[in-house]
């Protein structure tokens, strides 16, 4: 990409950010490590409140390690993430979680020989009975395939259910941040598009921050607000969803049959 080509990307996202109140999350020089072998370097991403953003990028790029870095396992072992202006660098998992932030992992991880209502009991684990029928309905609403495998067991659902089913179980913890990682992973074109629909919806109407993991780039970018792309653990652009999704660069290597090299690196 030119150099006037970054300029333009880093200025629209100036742009969107200019005037605002601090990001609810901001990421900031992250390095995480599996051993010696660094899987993220220096990663500066913000996520504002009410933002949908969205990370792209290649296999083995390093999206779900940021995912999981974020959530607290494994930490960072260099720089600082805040959420809603706290330190949550060092924190365990489950304090983050009490914090209002929540994970729907890649690969789904639903708890397969619970049933689906079971599934949905430990996502409200953290607020108990208080609002489990509100939340109940919620979800059921948003995914009606879940309400009609309530009393089934999780692990004989599809590919599709077992994800609508992941989200509605994190989304029980009445989160202020959502992590959703891979969530278009393995399955088909229809059942993708009621993913996506039912993420919109949730930024829509009930103003949801929503940090979005993908490889699915098109349907990502044209979802978020903004976005990042990830190139062997380093951030290489950043910019609007609709920026980065006309980017010539992004296209060849993103949205045309594939990655095809280092984007911006």
């Amino acid at each position: 990409m030119s150099v006037a080509g970054i300029n333009v990307l880093v200025e629209e996202t100036r742009a969107i950010q200019a005037g605002a109140k601090p990001p609810l999350l901001a990421v900031r020089d992250v390095s995480t490590y599996y051993g010696s072998v660094a899987a993220l370097r220096g990663v500066d991403i913000d996520v504002a409140d009410g933002e949908i953003v969205t990370l792209i990028g290649a296999n083995g790029a390093g999206k779900s390690t940021l995912m999981m870095t974020i959530f607290g396992s494994p930490q960072a072992r260099t720089g600082t993430i805040t959420y809603d202006g706290r330190d949550i660098t060092r924190l365990p998992t489950h304090a983050i979680a009490r914090l209002g932030i929540a994970q729907s992992p890649e690969g789904r991880r639903v708890f397969p020989r619970m049933s689906v209502f079971e599934n949905l009991q430990m996502g409200a684990s953290l607020h108990g009975e208080r609002h489990f029928q509100e939340d109940l309905e919620k979800v059921c609403t948003l995914f009606p395939r879940v309400k009609e495998r309530l009393h089934q067991r999780a692990g004989t659902m599809s590919g599709g259910e077992q994800q609508m089913l992941a989200i509605a179980r994190a989304l029980m913890s009445r989160p202020r941040l959502l992590l959703l990682d891979e969530p278009s992973l393995g399955l088909a074109p229809l059942v993708v598009k009621g993913i996506f629909d039912a993420i919109k919806e949730l930024n829509r109407t009930d103003g949801m921050t929503i940090f979005l993991v993908e490889q699915n780039a098109y349907h990502a970018l044209k979802l978020a607000h903004r976005g990042y792309v990830l190139v062997n653990g380093r951030v290489t652009m950043s910019g609007t969803g609709r920026a980065l999704l006309d980017d010539p660069n992004v296209k060849a290597a993103y949205l045309e049959g594939g990655h095809t090299g280092p984007v911006g690196a």
